[in-house]
């Protein structure tokens, strides 16, 4: 057997999950083809994590997402000091809610696993939050939780670092898409659209929403798949100074009705500088791949681009920008709201489920799915989910 497990997908989770893989001893390979030059025509797979920009935070709701991000950030450095690349930004993390009404309980729920946690952060009224970050114009009653060592991550960037790791402890990596899967008595066979078979013991399906692809599983995965559109408001040198102490933010609105979420300043391979947001007001199922890819190629909706436009001027009303541009992505959602890292037979596994929160968390749900396939079993990890669906 050429492989002891073969991780198809080799996007944030599937980068991750083969370099723990191969740091507890196995001989893996990565399946996974480059990002497209050109989206709007490109007719393979497509990654979510076509991005510069991504929120990391240790506050959330619930207790085991925190964990998941906690044990992932500690590992920031080590994976960007053995990759020789800069993927982490610490800008600090802005949750701003309502304290009362129809949203409040996000607070509190926030609040209460910072406690439990142990995660470092700042209590800020209404008073307070304008005085620390005078660029946002949050309405009276909004007060914000301030993580200092909160930021934003680049996940084309971690993409690249974790395999960059990979491959130094001996993954290889096959820049192809896989398009079946089949079980043998001796192991399994992952068919390439480039005409390879590659053959193992096990494999790991990481392919994000395109792991619900025909011919990848022997089982429906139970994820719904959302499609995401973002909006990218491009500023100068002058605003870009001036929001430099900027935060990664979530903002609850006070009605109850939909939260967004901002990103400071990143620059893009354009070479332009952006403000990032997103937040669909409504959510849009896509059922299969063929809609998946089309919605990938379209880039967007300009209705929803123009309503976070909207959004991002209510709170940032001095706001200065020169243009506005979309970006199409998508979302996978589990029936628990938990990650899903379990086996649909003795050789073939899943690791999916980001749930909107999955890109900072990424080096964790793939440790967490290398502990399960080399050991069988991750209930001494310390997380409530037992991640399945």
């Amino acid at each position: 057997m050429a492989f002891d497990t073969i991780v198809v997908g080799a996007g944030l989770w599937g980068s991750a999950c083969a370099r723990h893989l191969a740091e507890m001893g196995a001989k893996v390979a990565l399946i996974g083809p480059k990002e497209p030059a050109q989206a709007a025509t490109h007719t393979g797979v497509f990654g979510s994590h076509y991005d510069q920009a991504r929120i990391t935070r240790r506050l959330d709701r619930k207790q085991d997402w925190s964990r998941f991000a906690a044990r992932s950030m500690a590992r920031y450095g080590e994976i960007e000091s053995a990759s020789g690349t800069q993927f982490f930004h610490a800008s600090g993390y802005l949750l701003a809610a309502p304290t009362q009404g129809g949203a409040s309980d996000a607070m509190a729920e926030n609040l209460a696993v910072a406690k439990r946690e142990g995660v470092e952060h700042i209590a800020l009224d209404s008073a307070g939050l304008k005085a620390r970050f005078p660029f946002f114009g949050f309405p009276t009653g909004i007060a914000g939780l301030f993580e200092p060592g909160g930021g934003w991550i680049n996940p084309r960037v971690h993409v690249i670092a974790e395999i960059t790791v990979a491959q130094a402890r001996g993954v290889t990596l096959l820049r192809t898409e896989a398009v079946g899967i089949e079980e043998t008595v001796q192991g399994v066979v992952v068919r390439c659209a480039d005409g390879q078979n590659v053959a193992a013991d096990k494999v790991v399906v990481a392919c994000g929403a395109f792991s619900k692809a025909e011919e990848l599983l022997p089982e429906p995965l139970p994820l719904k798949v959302y499609a995401r559109t973002t909006a990218l408001l491009e500023i100068d040198a002058a605003e870009t100074a001036r929001l430099k102490d900027m935060p990664s933010v979530v903002y609850y609105f006070p009605d109850g009705k939909g939260d967004c979420y901002v990103l400071p300043p990143v620059s893009y391979p354009d070479g332009k500088t952006y403000l990032k947001l997103g937040g669909d007001p409504e959510d849009h199922e896509l059922t299969d791949v063929a809609q998946m890819k089309d919605w990938f190629r379209s880039g967007g909706s300009a209705a929803v681009g123009e309503h976070l436009r909207e959004v991002l001027l209510g709170m940032m009303p001095g706001l200065s920008y020169r243009s506005v541009s979309y970006q199409s992505c998508a979302t996978s959602f589990t029936p628990r709201g938990n990650p899903l890292v379990y086996g649909q037979s003795d050789r073939i596994f899943v690791l999916a489920g980001g749930n909107g929160a999955g890109a900072k968390c990424a080096d964790e749900m793939g440790r967490v799915a290398a502990v399960k396939l080399r050991r069988g079993d991750a209930s001494a990890e310390g997380y409530e989910t037992d991640f399945l669906p």
